[in-house]
């Protein structure tokens, strides 16, 4: 039979694209967002630089960002070994999408795209130089083509699997065969293309989107872990011997670093802590920090593995604290 042996979890933020140079303008974006506190209270970039432990102003000076993203980058290496030297037929991709996939005209709360093929284009990115500075654009680039689009191979017939499957066990995924014109995939799964995978032997997908992001139909985190052990349950029932991967991507905290929470999640993917992981509080689970629920349904789809690796790196870029959990996994 068909089996999961091979889980990953990675964080994507366009941080991990930084080069030593632009890593410190990351606090003229940072400035203007819309924040939350750890309790996931709205709060503003001048509220937190004024609570902000003041030894944070040495922690984000340039060395010590440059120190932390080789950390990061040794981290991003690593998994990308890992994960193209599995041998594997398929890749389970969960990712949270941001207004790439999904629209506020319906968005589902889970989603399994079942097209032969995924294209990765610019075409979409170029919104975003309407409202970050150039510097923020070119570096965002890196999850997308340079130049000519390209269509990714995906494993539509284990995705069409995963869809009956769920359907005949307590689940109601949407499904999509086709991207809308002129866009591309979002960048939870163009950075496992184009960061993690070999280019130039891509490992056939399943794109599984969790809409973590956007209230009021977010999946909770018992649901999330449910949805993740049908996934294992779905690709056990598949005929054949496919090895099959499964990847979170996106998390952990951001835009504030909770170095406690992210490493209490680490921690319970490692015990294997599913009262935890089930009963994660809602009120940490905004915005980015929200992409954790994609950790929680990979940590079920491996339940049967052992966390055997992983890196966290608290990725503080500016002195307010604000910034991104950075943290790379493998079950195995």
């Amino acid at each position: 039979m068909a089996k999961i042996v091979l889980g990953l979890g990675s964080s994507h933020t366009p941080m991990l694209l930084a080069s030593d140079e632009t890593l410190p303008r990351f606090e003229e974006t940072d400035r203007k967002i819309k924040h939350r506190d750890k309790e996931g209270r709205p709060t503003t970039y001048a509220e937190l630089l004024e609570k902000a432990d003041p030894r944070m102003a040495a922690m984000v000076a340039p060395h010590e960002l440059v120190a932390r993203q080789n950390k990061v980058r040794a981290g991003m290496a690593c998994l990308s070994k890992t994960l193209n030297g599995a041998g594997l037929d398929s890749l389970i991709v969960m990712s949270d999408d941001q207004d790439e996939a999904y629209l506020a005209d319906c968005r589902p709360t889970f989603a399994i795209y079942c097209g032969e093929t995924i294209l990765n284009s610019n075409e979409q990115h170029e919104q975003y130089r309407q409202r970050y500075p150039e510097w923020y654009v070119e570096n965002r680039q890196g999850f997308f083509e340079d130049e000519a689009p390209r269509a990714y191979p995906v494993d539509a017939r284990l995705a069409l699997h995963l869809i009956d499957y769920l359907m005949d066990n307590d689940f109601d995924p949407a499904s999509s065969k086709c991207m809308r014109k002129g866009e591309g995939e979002g960048h939870g799964m163009a950075y496992v293309h184009r960061r993690l995978m070999d280019a130039n032997k891509p490992i056939p997908i399943v794109p599984v989107f969790l809409n973590t992001y956007f209230p009021p139909n977010q999946p909770r985190p018992k649901r999330c872990y449910q949805f993740g052990q049908a996934i294992r349950k779905a690709v056990a029932s598949y005929p054949g011997e496919a090895r099959v991967g499964v990847i979170a991507s996106g998390g952990l905290s951001h835009f504030l670093v909770d170095e406690e929470f992210d490493r209490a999640i680490l921690k319970a993917c490692a015990d294997k802590d599913v009262e935890f992981l089930q009963n994660l509080p809602r009120n940490k689970l905004h915005a980015g920090s929200s992409e954790i629920l994609n950790w929680v349904g990979v940590a079920a789809a491996c339940e049967y593995l052992d966390l055997d690796w992983f890196e966290y790196v608290p990725g503080y870029r500016t002195p307010a604290g604000t910034g991104t959990g950075l943290s790379f996994a493998s079950w195995a």
